[in-house]
């Protein structure tokens, strides 16, 4: 089912293009003379990419973890240094008389390295920091899929304003259409000035409820171009978009199964929990003995540069164990094994909330789908009412007061329907991203 078929337009109401009045709607308040940018649904998720404030923020995100693993790797690595050191002394000793030594002088320039050959505890913390790097990535997968919701959400929310305002206006239509049939009855002496009073305050009311949704269009439209980091005088057009109204019930086991494979928050979770688990092993091997390569080669002279220099080297290998560390590495363990079992709380729970989630969004998309249902029904009796109601004024067998309710009446069932097809493609999205991927909702879109 389309929002936008003729079945919001009611009887008697002039045609209207909705596309003409979105953009008319959109440009209002726009400079005058820019062309204005067109967006499907399609093209504004995937705009989230790069514009949206949150999926840039945790790009870098990404880019700080990278960092933070490599500069772990760095102790893996071996360290070389150049060192030169021009050094002066003189000593004395003292005995029954000072004796003071002549002023040595020393140049020793040249190339100092260390690789730590085994050391646990840092190659165990450079597979943590890599995990860090998949945490990082997940995380910013999860915000796009929020964002991607909230746009989606407001794009929807903007076409539905813009419906409605057509909906306000075939009501104004029907209210000027009802006033000139009471000046014409009452002209003719079928009815009394009441009636033409009656018309009048359902043509106010209706333009009234017109100035509202205009504030109500804007509102979504800067909410859309927040999203998507766009100026707010930039001119934008939507393009329609409805979901198709699904016959079957979705079935709760196999969507919180597919929500459960698929949500890269609960995956974010488990890399989490197999960080912790480095961490603990790291915090163990601190007990581990380390092994190291040093060596260093230059050159040695009494004074810099003197032509007078010689050769000089070392290399050596030294092994470190620890005995005690002040009861540091137990406290290091229990801390990490306590940051484990917080971990795997929150991921518990999450996987709890994820199924609840998902049971509830499938009964709103149930509930919803039986409300347009209804909408329907009571649509189509309104529009019967209404026209019964003109055909007994029309008469003069009622005053006017049977036409005003029953426009009434049609205005709020159209609105009902309008309302209960927005909700149930509202209630799609959510249910998208209670599984976790809310660009599955494309391939559901009334072609």
């Amino acid at each position: 089912m389309s929002w936008f078929s003729s079945r919001f337009r009611p009887v008697g109401s002039p045609p209207r293009s909705l596309l003409a009045l979105g953009a008319l709607c959109l440009a209002g308040l726009n400079a005058p003379g820019l062309r204005a940018e067109s967006y499907d649904l399609a093209s504004a998720l995937q705009a989230v990419e790069g514009a949206n404030f949150d999926v840039l923020l945790s790009q870098e995100s990404i880019f700080q973890a990278q960092e933070s693993a490599r500069n772990s790797r760095a102790n893996l690595l071996p360290n070389v240094t150049f060192d030169a050191t021009q050094r002066r002394s003189r000593s004395a000793s003292f005995g029954s008389t000072v004796t003071r030594s002549g002023v040595n002088s020393r140049f020793d320039m040249g190339l100092n390295g260390r690789l730590d050959l085994l050391d646990a505890q840092n190659i165990a913390s450079y597979q943590a920091a890599k995990l860090g790097v998949s945490v990082a990535e997940l995380d910013a997968e999860t915000t796009r899929e929020s964002v991607r919701a909230a746009v989606a959400s407001v794009y929807l929310q903007h076409l539905r304003n813009l419906a409605r305002l057509d909906l306000i206006d075939a009501n104004i239509s029907r209210a000027d259409a009802l006033l000139d049939l009471a000046v014409r009855q009452r002209d003719a002496g079928v009815a009394t000035q009441i009636d033409v009073t009656r018309a009048q305050a359902q043509v106010a009311i209706a333009q009234q409820a017109r100035l509202q949704q205009e504030t109500e269009l804007q509102s979504s439209e800067l909410r859309f171009k927040r999203l998507l980091s766009l100026e707010a005088d930039a001119p934008v057009a939507l393009s329609p978009f409805s979901l198709r109204v699904s016959e079957a019930d979705p079935a709760a086991g196999s969507a919180e199964t597919v929500a459960l494979e698929q949500r890269t928050d609960l995956a974010r979770a488990e890399r989490l929990l197999d960080q912790s688990d480095l961490e603990v092993r790291a915090a163990k091997f601190n007990r581990l003995p380390t092994l190291s390569l040093t060596g260093n080669y230059g050159r040695a002279a009494e004074e810099a540069f003197d032509g007078n220099d010689a050769q000089v080297w070392s290399t050596g290998i030294s092994l470190s164990v620890p005995v005690f560390d002040g009861l540091r590495t137990g406290s290091l363990t229990r801390l990490a094994l306590s940051r484990r079992r917080a971990n795997q709380l929150r991921h518990d729970d999450l996987a709890d909330a994820i199924a609840a989630e998902v049971r509830l969004a499938v009964q709103n998309t149930r509930s919803r789908r039986a409300q347009i249902q209804v909408a329907q029904t009571s649509l189509a009796l309104a529009e019967d009412e209404l026209r019964l109601a003109q055909i007994r004024f029309e008469q003069g067998a009622a005053d006017n007061r049977e036409m005003v309710e029953a426009q009434n009446r049609l205005a709020i069932a159209s609105d009902n329907l309008l309302e209960a097809t927005y909700q149930y493609n509202l209630s799609r999205v959510e249910l998208a991203l209670a599984t976790g991927d809310v660009r599955g909702i494309l391939d559901e879109a009334v072609q």
